[in-house]
């Protein structure tokens, strides 16, 4: 028995467009980072960027369930004292709808080389509307 491990000749990736209108902000997140990874092909490995591109349309249409819209907050820092920023929900999905969906999606990846290699092959946006229309994405339904 041998552990074959995929050269990057081996590796196919391919496109998936992912409508997020309706859908739970968590419950999209995770099938997106899911198939990032590559965890939905045979082949997976850890260490190895197996992973597919994704196109998510309608990201100012995704959701949050009870009352995580009035509760939810972004923080950042910038390391000076009183530098702490906190950006309610409501108002980062009505400034930047796409940062919603990408930061969901950014924390559920490795937090190295790998999780920024694979971040890269995340395309959102806001209309109905992408230019990846000559890759031929399949559609997914979450």
């Amino acid at each position: 028995m041998k552990t074959l491990t995929p050269k990057p000749c081996d590796i196919k990736r391919g496109w998936y467009l992912i409508d997020a209108s309706e859908q739970t902000l968590g419950r999209l997140s995770t099938k997106v980072a899911h198939i990032l990874k590559g965890k939905n092909k045979t082949y997976y490995v850890p260490h190895l960027d197996c992973g597919d591109f994704v196109i998510i349309i309608n990201a100012d249409k995704v959701v949050l369930t009870g009352s995580k819209e009035l509760q939810k907050e972004y923080q950042s820092y910038s390391g000076y004292p009183g530098g702490l920023k906190r950006i309610p929900y409501k108002r980062m999905l009505s400034e930047r709808p796409e940062n919603v969906i990408f930061k969901a999606v950014k924390g559920m990846l490795p937090k190295n080389s790998l999780g920024r290699q694979m971040i890269k092959k995340l395309k959102i946006y806001i209309e109905d509307t992408h230019p990846h229309s000559a890759q031929k994405p399949e559609m997914l339904s979450v």
